[in-house]
Parts: C-alpha cells; sequence; structure tokens
C-alpha cells in the first residue's frame, strides 16, 4: 500500500517531446516553437530565481535609506513685566500636528541627548544640564519635551542629540577618509568602498584573489605589503570612531515675545526603508501564490506530453501493423514470448531463449521490449518484498 501511495504522490516532471516526433514533418514547425518555449521557460526560471534570492537577500539585510528629521524648537514665558495678565501664555501648538501621522516619533531617532542652559549656578540652582538617556527596557515613545526653568535674564541654550542611525554611522579618520574620500559612513559602507578602490586600482592578486596589495596610501593603513581580504574589517575599524553628535544653538530672552513660529532644524537620518522592504515582502507573496499557479500548469504539460508519448507510441505501433500486418504478428508474438520466458524463467530453456548473438548486440536492448521487462521485473521483485 505505502508503494502505491508512492507512485501516485510521485509527479510528471518530463515536458520534452519524443525525439522521434519531432523529425516528423507534420509536425517539425509546431515541436521547433515548443522547444523554443521550452528554452524561454528555463531563461525565465533562471532570471527569477535569481531575483527572488536577491529580494530575500536584500530583506535579510534590511534595505536602509536617507531621510530628513526636522527638530523644531520653541519656548513660552510667563510673569514677565511685558505681559498682560497674570495668566501663563499657552505653548505653541505642534506644527507637525496638522500633518499626516507620522510612522516613528522623535525619541525613536536619538540614544541621548543633553541640553545645556548657559547660566550661572550659584543664581539658578535648580540645574543647568538636562540629560534624556534611552533606557534599556521598555520605553514609550515620545514625539516632544518639555523643560519647564524660572529666570528672567536672555539665556543661550546648546542641544546635543546623539542620533539612532541604522546602520551605526562613524567618524573616518582623516588617514583613511583622505583616501577613500569620505568622513562618515557605516563599517559596510567603508568595507565597501575600499573594496571599490581596490578593484578600480588593480590591487587585487591576480594569483591568490583573497590576498590585497597595498599602494603608496594604503601600506601605511595595512601597516604591510600586502593583506588578506578577511582582514580589512579588524583593520577598518581601528580608524572608525563615534559619529560627532549634533548640536542645535538656542536662545531665550524673556524680556520680549517669543516668535510665532518654531525654529526648525533639517538633520539626515539613516533609517531602515520600511517602504521598500513593505514592496519586496509583497513580492515575494505574490511569487509563492504564483508558484502554486504555475506548479499547476507544469503539471497539465507533463499530463500533455506524456500523453504525446503514449499517442507516438501507438502510431509507430499501428503504422508497423499496416505496412506488414502477417510479420508484425509474427514478429510481436516471438518478442512477446521470448520475453515473458526470460523474465519468468520459465519455458522449455528456462529463460535462456535469448541468442547468444543478439546478447552481444547493443542496440538489441533498446528495442521497445525492455522497458516493459523491467517493468515487470520490478513489479515482481517490490511484490515478493511487500
Amino acid at each position: 500500500m505505502d508503494h502505491l501511495k508512492t507512485i501516485k504522490k510521485r509527479k510528471l516532471t518530463d515536458k520534452s517531446l519524443p525525439n522521434a516526433l519531432t523529425q516528423v514533418p507534420e509536425f517539425v514547425q509546431e515541436s521547433k516553437m515548443y522547444q523554443s518555449l521550452l528554452e524561454m521557460e528555463r531563461k525565465l526560471d533562471w532570471t527569477m530565481t535569481r531575483k527572488r534570492v536577491e529580494v530575500q537577500d536584500a530583506l535579510s539585510r534590511s534595505p536602509t535609506t536617507t531621510r530628513t528629521l526636522r527638530v523644531f524648537l520653541s519656548h513660552t514665558v510667563s510673569g514677565q513685566s511685558w505681559q498682560v495678565g497674570d495668566t501663563e501664555s499657552e505653548p505653541l501648538p505642534n506644527q507637525r500636528s496638522r500633518d499626516r501621522v507620522i510612522p516613528r516619533k522623535f525619541s525613536t531617532f536619538i540614544k541621548r541627548m543633553v541640553v545645556e542652559l548657559d547660566r550661572d549656578p550659584s543664581l539658578y540652582p535648580d540645574g543647568n544640564i538636562l540629560e534624556w538617556p534611552r533606557a534599556q527596557g521598555v520605553q514609550p515613545a515620545l514625539d516632544g519635551f518639555t523643560i519647564r526653568r524660572t529666570g528672567d535674564q536672555p539665556t543661550r541654550i546648546r542641544v546635543i542629540i546623539h542620533l539612532e542611525q541604522n546602520p551605526e554611522q562613524y567618524k573616518i579618520n582623516p588617514e583613511l577618509g583622505n583616501v577613500l574620500a569620505i568622513k562618515e559612513e557605516s563599517q559596510i559602507g567603508v568595507i565597501q568602498t575600499l573594496w571599490n578602490y581596490i578593484k578600480i586600482n588593480g590591487l587585487q592578486d591576480k594569483v591568490d584573489r583573497r590576498r590585497i596589495k597595498a599602494d603608496d596610501h594604503l601600506r601605511p593603513i595595512f601597516g604591510a605589503d600586502s593583506v588578506v581580504f578577511q582582514q580589512l574589517p579588524e583593520l577598518i575599524n581601528r580608524y572608525l570612531t563615534p559619529a560627532d553628535p549634533v548640536i542645535l544653538h538656542y536662545t531665550i530672552n524673556p524680556m520680549v515675545p517669543p516668535p510665532e513660529r518654531p525654529q526648525a532644524w533639517d538633520i539626515e537620518v539613516k533609517m531602515e526603508d520600511t517602504s521598500l522592504k513593505n514592496r519586496m515582502v509583497v513580492t515575494v507573496q505574490a511569487t509563492k501564490d504564483s508558484m502554486q499557479d504555475l506548479s499547476k500548469l507544469d503539471d497539465e504539460i507533463s499530463l500533455l506530453t506524456q500523453s504525446l508519448h503514449n499517442a507516438h507510441t501507438k502510431r509507430i505501433f499501428l503504422q508497423s501493423f499496416a505496412e506488414d500486418p502477417a510479420k508484425f504478428i509474427q514478429n510481436w508474438l516471438e518478442s512477446q514470448s521470448r520475453d515473458l520466458e526470460s523474465v519468468l524463467e520459465s519455458g522449455p530453456s528456462e529463460g535462456a531463449t535469448i541468442r547468444a548473438e543478439e546478447l552481444r548486440r547493443s542496440d538489441f536492448f533498446r528495442l521497445p521490449w525492455v522497458e516493459e521487462a523491467v517493468a515487470i521485473q520490478e513489479g515482481m521483485r517490490l511484490s515478493s518484498k511487500q
């Protein structure tokens, strides 16, 4: 029973036409068209497989992009002599509230932020340095920060922002940065830039492709005349330092009304390209769905091809019979009798009905009876096992 289940689950995969059928004059043109379609299908399958692998590789590496982070700074004052009444001024509305909903909050773009107030500590002991470090655990995302301090004198403020970027950006030592013409980049970006420099200048050893030769610019960096490719990340890490933070300068003057509009700064941030990633995920998912449809079509083509094989075999059988019925029946009976005795090892000669001169000829084993004999023998062997 298990063998029968295996036979039922087996799929036909052969979609090629019989060679003899392709040589029949009536089907030459159609056979050529079908062969060209098979060749085109193979090329398309190869291209689609390569593209699918590239998309899956890109998904594993998390595609990145550069976006602009706009930071707003504003202030309000209360209890000043120029203000009418004692009511506290309402804070300015967030201009972004009228915009579309942003996908990420401001706090998710920063690892650490420090606000420094340029004030005399003896006059204002309530703290002139404020720091917001990102906690390790779960922390709610914030779209802004509010700082309250007392005072009536103009104050200069410095906001220091350490960005959270993906991939992590590093400041490149001038010794390496001047060679590669870059000042800030990710570790992978530096390696790719260095690899491009190596290929452009032909520094890869022609015999051992893993070895990189150093020119006059790279020799001080490598510290040798040549290194292997696996050493490049370690060598590059020596010239990478944390990226400089973004510093914003702002001034508060309580003696005059605050500006109607907040000041804004645009900061470039490296981040994961979620839109591209979502499109690639949709593409991969659509490919999986379409593959099921293609598999069904392949099964239908294989069944039709098998039908052509069977029809071609019947055509040859009937054509041979039509040419000389008597001779065909005589040869067929002799062949079937000899094959049956050989397979079952029975008969007058106990299966030794095959002539010795026929066994010495290779074309004897290419006759149609061979396939049938093998099928009968395999059936008997499997039956004996069960």
